[in-house]
């Protein structure tokens, strides 16, 4: 089953995790590092369904794979100084 996402609605980070298909611990490292902007509300994290959408965007998927590419580099040119 299938369900759609709307923008203005508030999941909790419960709610996000399944819509994500994700682990509990993806979501808490995601919420954690700031991947997925939320507000905590009575020690419990809401997110925005705008903001889950930005984060399955293709988008999204672009600037991480940049930003894993440029770690990547960083870490072969410095390994092969040694």
């Amino acid at each position: 089953m299938n369900e759609e996402i709307l923008s203005q609605a508030v999941y909790t980070s419960a709610e996000t995790q399944k819509l994500l298909k994700i682990s509990n611990s993806t979501i808490k490292r995601l919420l954690k590092r700031g991947l997925i902007k939320a507000n905590k509300v009575g020690g419990q994290y809401r997110i925005l369904g705008k903001e889950i959408l930005r984060v399955v965007s293709p988008d999204i998927e672009k600037e991480a794979v940049e930003s894993y590419m440029s770690v990547k580099r960083k870490v072969v040119n410095k390994i092969n100084k040694w």
